[in-house]
């Protein structure tokens, strides 16, 4: 059974992306995670996503992934995502391109659930919020791992939907990066129950 893993990069406020239509490029403060990278910032992201590993994609995601990665510069989280077979939900499967990918079919959390339970490398779910909260809605979430990024943002596109049920994560570690960011990588540990 392989097991699933988001990773998102946020910030302290709760934002994964400012414009809230995906890439912040129309946000006044766009690229807000770029002062931030560094060589050392970059090899840990690349040591949570594994050494292989299959993608779990919504389609606006993979579509901006398709735009961008495929032109990018060989690392190894590019290669790493070349190599990754895409899951991607979508109503127009024929137009997915940049490959190895499959569409999840007319039932997402079934398809889900089905490559879940296959033999495989672990999954990774980055961006794609809508797939996101269906994973938590679901209990299909093993682990989370989350760029804390040293800024407040303000309004944006939030990590966990308004619209689902609070989840608790047990904490597993943290990380530093020289610029400031933590990585820090949590258990699903379920619904919050109330106390």
């Amino acid at each position: 059974m392989r097991k699933i893993r988001i990773i998102s990069h946020i910030s302290l406020d709760g934002v994964i992306s400012p414009s809230g239509q995906g890439e912040d490029s129309d946000y006044a403060h766009g690229g807000w995670t770029a002062p931030y990278r560094t060589p050392a910032g970059a090899a840990l992201v690349a040591e949570s996503y594994g050494t292989t590993f299959d993608l779990l994609l919504g389609r606006r995601t993979y579509d901006l992934w398709s735009g961008f990665w495929p032109k990018a510069p060989s690392s190894p989280i590019a290669d790493g995502l070349h190599a990754a077979t895409k899951f991607v939900a979508t109503h127009r499967p024929e137009s997915l391109e940049w490959g190895p990918a499959r569409d999840l079919g007319a039932d997402v959390v079934e398809g889900i659930r089905g490559i879940k339970a296959s033999d495989g490398p672990d999954l990774i779910v980055s961006g794609s919020t809508t797939v996101t909260s269906l994973l938590f809605e679901h209990g299909l979430v093993d682990e989370v791992i989350l760029a804390v990024y040293p800024v407040l943002l303000g309004r944006g596109k939030r990590f966990f939907s308004d619209n689902l049920d609070p989840r608790g994560l047990a904490f597993v570690s943290t990380q530093a990066t020289p610029t400031g960011v933590l990585l820090n990588a949590y258990r699903y540990a379920g619904p919050l129950l109330p106390t």
